[in-house]
């Protein structure tokens, strides 16, 4: 059989396909290099992009982290970012040149600057989030031309202005999410209703106005979060006809007002209601207890009033109830305790009486519970302890129970936080509670408690914060304290201990502040109390303690509270003193301390209030003391100080009593004291200090005691000194002051006393006081 002929024209019907199948190849490879090096030029203007490193010409995008590509892997779909710590702005970000992106997901990250208005060429676009950035200023209304997006998450930036009316027409969104920016608005009117809307939330802005009629007319909504907002009026009573199908409704935090509306019994899916922290009155309605799905319940901070309806006993599947600062005024209902599934239960600061039902044993799942500052009493069940063994938190302080501890309390042993402070509370601490090893929190201060801080304390290695102050404790601080190694914060004032602090307190690497005060402590105190600390506060004021100070307590150079008056301390202050440029409080007085004054304190800038009387320190006082601008009582009387009063004294606008008696001051009165406009006691007294009297002291109009008694001041008494209008004490006596007696002192009304004595004046004491 012949060949047949093969034509040029056949040549070329053959070659066809193949040549259009390489063409197609070129245009796709070509479609891709492009997205590429559009992704490639946004990236180089990003920062902390070490996650992109794989972005490079050297091989597809489709292999990009964070990119996917279609099938083909001819045009880029998604790009997926999220919580990478990426920084810089979408400024760089070509949309035009990604027309198959579907999903944009920056979420997470440190994205800055506006949203451009170029993301509307993203026309495939279906979701777009760009929460939890930076971005700012306002949402540009060109993302309302992107009629594919199913899911708008811009929630957790700094965006501001009005919501854009145009995003409410997306004809397809689904997911809608505003939430925690700056956004303003109450005037609705061009809003369109949302009908494919199932989440919307516009929580955390500025939002205002009655509640939004675009809302309503979104019936399809689920899930509802307009709180923390600046929403008012009523709670509308149609919500129910119109959001039918709610499951989470969340209006707290704004000011509605009104009652509850009855209408809401009528939501029969909702398992969230949270409408916390309002205006609502009327009380608790009973309804509520017909609203079987309920998960979530939250109606505290309101002014609602009247009584906790025992019908809530009936929301079997409740599983949070806070009903906080409501206003309730009535007893606890025991059929709360039929609610088996509630973890969270936050009833306090209510006016609530009785006492805690024993049938809240049947809470079982119990995991926070809370029903603090009320007027409850009696005593706490043991059987909650024994019944709930996930609880986590349990805070009645502020109340009246009474009784003892149970010792039951040691059973829930993933405890963390047990308040019991303020109470009438009595008998011994249960060693029990040293089984709660998992405790960070424990405070069981002012109460009416006896007996040894149990030695098994030394278990809770968890504990933070171990607060005892105001019972009537005895014996020593158990060694075992040592073992509590997370402890920041011990605080026993005011009780009945006894003893030498054990050494093993000094194990306590994380204490910052302790309070030892009004106890019977004795002995010396751990020499290296404090080393390597950075105690803010620390207190051993009348006690029995003995010795010197620990010289490094103040190592940290972060004391901001620290009194140790009115105990038996010897030797020289801790040098670190002063350079604890934060100190705020120093109680010295009534020890033995000696040493330079100017080699304890230096500059102190935030210093309020100063006491070292009765003590043996020396030295002098030098200007910088001019520099305490904050100082309102500085008393350093009866010790052994020199020199002459600084006349930088006269800066310390701030003080209100200066009391340096019984030193030994020489120099005169310096007239600027007469600056300080606040002083209401000035004692001087028992000192060498001579010279005249200032008339400028005349000045001081809020004066109510002067005391300048045995020095060696001389010259007349100023006149000035009957301007002082509200002076009750003046003591000049056992000085040189000759001349007459101004008659001007006849014009202090309110003087109860006035010596005078041992001078050389003349002339009789006015009359008229």
């Amino acid at each position: 059989m012949p060949t047949p002929e093969v034509t040029p024209a056949g040549i070329l019907l053959l070659f066809l396909p193949l040549l259009v199948l390489l063409a197609s190849a070129g245009a796709a490879n070509a479609a891709i290099e492009s997205e590429a090096s559009a992704l490639l030029a946004w990236k180089a203007n990003l920062t902390e992009a070490a996650a992109l490193s794989n972005w490079t010409k050297a091989s597809s995008p489709c292999s990009w982290y964070g990119v996917t590509c279609d099938a083909a892997a001819t045009r880029v779909e998604s790009l997926s970012l999220r919580g990478l710590g990426i920084g810089g702005t979408l400024d760089a970000f070509d949309a035009a040149a990604l027309p198959s992106l579907a999903k944009l997901d920056l979420n997470g990250n440190n994205f800055v600057g506006s949203i451009p208005a170029s993301l509307s060429r993203l026309r495939s676009l279906a979701s777009l989030d760009l929460g939890s950035n930076g971005f700012d200023g306002a949402i540009p209304p060109q993302l309302g031309d992107l009629s594919g997006l199913v899911e708008l998450r811009l929630y957790n930036n700094n965006l501001a202005d009005a919501i854009p009316h145009q995003l409410t027409r997306l004809p397809r969104i689904k997911h809608f999410d505003l939430g925690s920016n700056f956004l303003n608005m109450t005037d609705y009117s061009r809003f369109s209703p949302m009908p494919t809307v199932t989440f919307m939330s516009l929580y955390l802005n500025y939002l205002g106005g009655s509640f939004p009629e675009f809302v309503l007319q979104s019936g399809n909504v689920t899930y509802l979060d307009l709180s923390q907002n600046l929403f008012s009026g009523h709670i509308p009573a149609s919500l129910p006809e119109k959001l039918p199908n709610l499951i989470h409704l969340n209006l707290s935090l704004n000011t509605f007002s009104g009652r509850i509306p009855a209408s809401l019994s009528k939501l029969g899916k909702l398992q969230g209601l949270r409408i916390a922290s309002n205006n609502l009155t009327g009380g608790i309605p009973d309804f509520l207890g017909s609203m079987s799905q309920l998960r979530v319940l939250e109606l505290g901070n309101n002014q609602l009033g009247g009584p906790i309806p025992s019908v809530l006993g009936r929301l079997r599947m409740l599983q949070h109830l806070d009903i906080k600062s409501a206003g309730l005024n009535s007893t606890i209902p025991p059929e709360l305790g039929n609610l088996a599934n509630l973890t969270f239960m936050e009833a306090s600061t209510n006016q609530l009486t009785g006492g805690l039902p024993a049938t809240f044993a049947g809470m079982r799942k119990m995991r926070e519970f809370g029903i603090s500052t009320n007027r409850l009493g009696g005593q706490i069940p043991p059987a909650l302890f024994t019944s709930w063994p996930e609880l986590i938190s349990f805070q009645v302080q502020n109340n009246s129970f009474n009784g003892m501890i149970p010792p039951e309390l040691g059973n829930p042993t993933k405890l963390k936080i047990l308040y019991l402070f303020s109470n009438n509370l009595t008998g011994s601490i249960p060693a029990e509670l040293g089984e709660l090893v998992n405790l960070t929190e424990l405070d069981l201060s002012v109460n009416k408690l006896t007996g040894p801080i149990p030695s098994s304390f030394g278990n809770l290695a968890q504990l933070t914060r171990l607060a005892l102050f105001f019972n009537q404790l005895t014996g020593p601080i158990p060694p075992e304290i040592g073992n509590m190694t997370a402890l920041q914060v011990l605080d026993v004032n005011t009780n009945q201990l006894e003893g030498e602090l054990p050494t093993t307190i000094t194990a306590l690497r994380n204490l910052f502040y302790l309070a030892l005060f009004d106890n019977h402590f004795s002995g010396t105190v751990p020499p290296d109390l404090g080393k390597g600390l950075s105690l803010t506060d620390a207190s051993f004021a009348n006690n029995s303690f003995s010795g010197e100070l620990p010289q490094s307590l103040c190592d940290g150079l972060t004391l901001q509270n620290f009194t140790a008056n009115l105990n038996n301390f010897s030797g020289t202050l801790p040098p670190c003193l002063k350079n604890c440029t934060d100190l705020y409080r120093v109680r010295l007085e009534g020890n033995n301390f000696t040493g330079d004054i100017s080699e304890a304190f230096g500059v102190h800038h935030n210093l309020n209030y100063l006491d070292i009387s009765g003590n043996k320190l020396t030295g002098r006082l030098s200007s910088d003391w001019g520099e305490c601008t904050n100082l309102t009582s500085l008393e350093m009387d009866g010790n052994r100080l020199s020199g002459s009063i600084p006349a930088a004294f006269g800066n310390m606008t701030s003080l209100q009593n200066l009391n340096l008696a019984a030193n030994n001051f020489t120099g005169g009165v310096p007239s600027e004291l007469g600056h300080l406009g606040l002083l209401f006691s000035l004692i001087l007294s028992h000192n060498a200090i001579s010279g005249s009297i200032p008339a400028s002291l005349g000045n001081n109009s809020k004066l109510r005691s002067v005391d300048l008694s045995e020095n060696f001041l001389m010259g007349t008494i100023p006149v000035s000194i009957g301007k002082l209008g509200d002076l009750m004490f003046l003591d000049m006596s056992k000085n040189m002051l000759s001349g007459k007696i101004p008659d001007e002192l006849g014009n202090l009304v309110q003087l109860q006393k006035l010596d005078l004595s041992d001078n050389d004046l003349s002339g009789s004491i006015p009359t008229g006081f």
